[in-house]
């Protein structure tokens, strides 16, 4: 499937919202966890897919800072299910060359979760294919605020500061912005994520759920992206 795609015009970095696992699972009368841990088998094949096409950078979305008004039922089923991805498939992972970059308030994750997300990160550092950012306990205001307080802290002239000052303060610090979002679920908003990151992204949403995203689904995605011309302000 890899060959429909233009190598010379693949996204660099892909963005995705992995939505709607918990509709998918109350429209099979299942628990919304049943959803979630069918959703942590799409998030396999979509990084296998995105390796296989070339894909330098993709950042999913797993949990947000607002994630946590959920059921504690929920939360802790997540959280679970976090720790069971790092455990299971870093091994996999790390053998295809993929590097895996935790963002998101790391520290106010549970200590096993955190334990978890580190060992999965220090694993795989060296690693020089795909980088897989996971974004856990992750909010883009919260992220801007935390740039901000750090030049606050380093003493930074208030009429120095550029964007670029700002963007090194970011989790993805060095990464290239995301050129591709894609929501998954049916909703069309960005959820507060990757705020400043996403100013020039283009975006795709589709109705269908994380769980039945297929891998021809998310390469179609991909050709309509590469026929996309992106102008970045500037005229026709």
């Amino acid at each position: 499937m890899t060959s429909q795609l233009n190598s010379d015009n693949l996204p660099e970095h892909i963005a995705i919202i992995m939505d709607g696992n918990g509709r998918w699972a109350k429209a099979k009368n299942r628990p919304r966890l049943f959803g979630h841990n069918a959703g942590m088998k799409t998030l396999k094949k979509i990084v296998r897919a995105s390796s296989d096409a070339g894909i330098k950078i993709i950042t999913m979305y797993a949990f947000s800072t607002e994630n946590w008004k959920r059921s504690p039922e929920e939360v802790d089923g997540l959280m679970n299910i976090a720790v069971e991805y790092f455990h299971k498939e870093v091994g996999e992972l790390h053998q295809n060359n993929v590097k895996i970059n935790v963002i998101g308030n790391v520290n106010g994750l549970a200590k096993k979760v955190r334990e978890a997300a580190v060992k999965a990160m220090s694993t795989t550092a060296e690693n020089t294919g795909l980088v897989l950012n996971i974004a856990l306990n992750y909010g883009g205001r919260d992220e801007i605020l935390h740039a901000v307080k750090a030049l606050i802290a380093q003493g930074i002239d208030p009429e120095a500061v550029t964007e670029q000052h700002i963007s090194d303060q970011l989790y993805t610090k060095g990464q290239p912005d995301p050129d591709l979002l894609i929501r998954t679920g049916g909703e069309s908003r960005l959820s507060n994520f990757m705020l400043w990151q996403m100013a020039y992204s283009e975006f795709m949403f589709t109705d269908v759920y994380w769980p039945d995203f297929e891998v021809d689904v998310y390469y179609e995605m991909i050709k309509n992206y590469q026929k996309r011309n992106r102008r970045y302000g500037s005229a026709e």
